[in-house]
């Protein structure tokens, strides 16, 4: 019996079009730098301003509340859509966050920090739905969304705390290099072209119940893990050893950065970072904490790439940007992690928190490495 032949949305992009794909990309970069330049300034936010431990993480996590919503309409929307037009709008509503949170600063009150963190992740989850997908059809390349936005996430956070250690006006300017880079960056992504078309794609329903299934069965599990234990290594950490600015700013590029230089396929978990982390945390040792987050960064990296490109692989073309978007919904997940061990920081003490995480992620590195054995010995003949 012969399978039908039906007409979908996927990407139809000329031949060309590989420079494009990398001058767009910088969106990506843009994106992740306006994640992770809020990270740096936590503890300037607490001396500047004179905001409690409490409402800077319910600040660094309301960043997560605006963005899982965003990624799970944009992504569909997306792929209905067309990826350009929603790509650019959310870059320019990225910008504008930033310029919300200068003004913010600039007049020591959180009911414009909270609105414009709010909309950093609004911005940031369209760009990983819509951008994603379409730096990834213009390119023909899964990693390169999430190279850019690593180099976002390593070089915005370092950046920001460096301002803020010497700059005047620490909470405004610390915010600049963002705005400049998000105008730079849209108006290089001006000259790519639109992926959204129809070709004929002779699909099967029962082949795309079967990737569907691995995607949730194999991706989604492991997803939480590209942001959990980073954020550890750039929020909790720092926080719980009282670091100052630039550890705080080194240990923020240090993990994506680390993660930026590791990246291949792979299917790592962060378990001996999150020991090293505990150790760090119980012991104050400053170096050893630099450590843990290198190793931190090297599991985000790979991670991030193993997700990626499983995602890609596994995705229906006229699907590509809502399941990439269900993946960083999953991702981003993780990044709640820093909030939940403060609220239960007043239960036991933070390096038995982090043993517990480190012994969970063990855990699902044991499971994983089972399922992927068990696959293996079906496809065996």
């Amino acid at each position: 019996m012969t399978t039908p032949s039906v007409t979908v949305p996927v990407a139809a992009v000329p031949a060309a079009t590989g420079t494009r794909g990398a001058r767009a990309a910088w969106i990506m970069l843009a994106s992740g730098w306006s994640a992770n330049q809020f990270s740096a300034l936590l503890g300037a936010y607490r001396s500047h301003l004179g905001l409690t431990e409490s409402t800077v993480t319910g600040l660094f996590a309301v960043y997560v509340v605006g963005l899982i919503p965003a990624l799970l309409i944009v992504g569909p929307l997306a792929d209905r859509r067309g990826r350009r037009r929603v790509a650019l709008a959310a870059l320019a509503l990225n910008v504008l966050s930033a310029l919300l949170l200068m003004v913010g600063g600039a007049w020591g009150g959180t009911w414009l920090l909270l609105p414009g963190r709010f909309l950093t992740g609004v911005s940031a989850g369209a760009l990983l739905a819509a951008g994603s997908a379409w730096i990834k059809e213009l390119s023909d390349s899964p990693r390169r969304p999430g190279l850019f936005v690593s180099a976002g996430f390593a070089t915005g956070g370092l950046v920001a705390a460096l301002i803020a250690q010497w700059a005047p006006w620490p909470m405004v300017t610390a915010y600049v290099p963002h705005v400049v880079l998000g105008a730079a960056a849209g108006w290089l992504a001006l000259a790519a072209p639109e992926t959204g078309g129809s070709v004929p794609l002779h699909s099967s329903q029962a082949h795309y119940g079967h990737t569907g299934h691995r995607f949730r069965s194999t991706v989604l599990p492991l997803a939480p893990w590209v942001f959990a234990a980073p954020t550890i290594g750039f929020v909790t950490l720092p926080s719980t050893l009282h670091t100052g600015l630039i550890l705080t700013g080194i240990a923020t590029a240090v993990v994506p950065g680390t993660g930026l230089l590791t990246a291949r396929r792979a299917r790592p978990t962060p378990t001996e970072g999150l020991l090293a982390v505990a150790i760090a945390a119980a012991t104050g040792n400053e170096p050893l904490a630099l450590l843990a987050a290198i190793v931190l960064g090297a599991g985000y990296g790979l991670t991030l790439t193993y997700g990626l490109t499983l995602t890609a692989a596994l995705t229906p073309p006229h699907r590509l940007a809502r399941w990439t978007a269900r993946f960083w919904t999953a991702a981003y997940l993780g990044m709640f992690t820093p909030y939940v061990l403060t609220l239960l920081g007043n239960v036991t003490t933070t390096p038995l928190l982090l043993a517990a995480v480190a012994l969970l992620a063990l855990a699902h590195a044991a499971f994983g490495s089972y399922r992927v054995e068990r696959l293996a010995r079906r496809r065996t003949p």
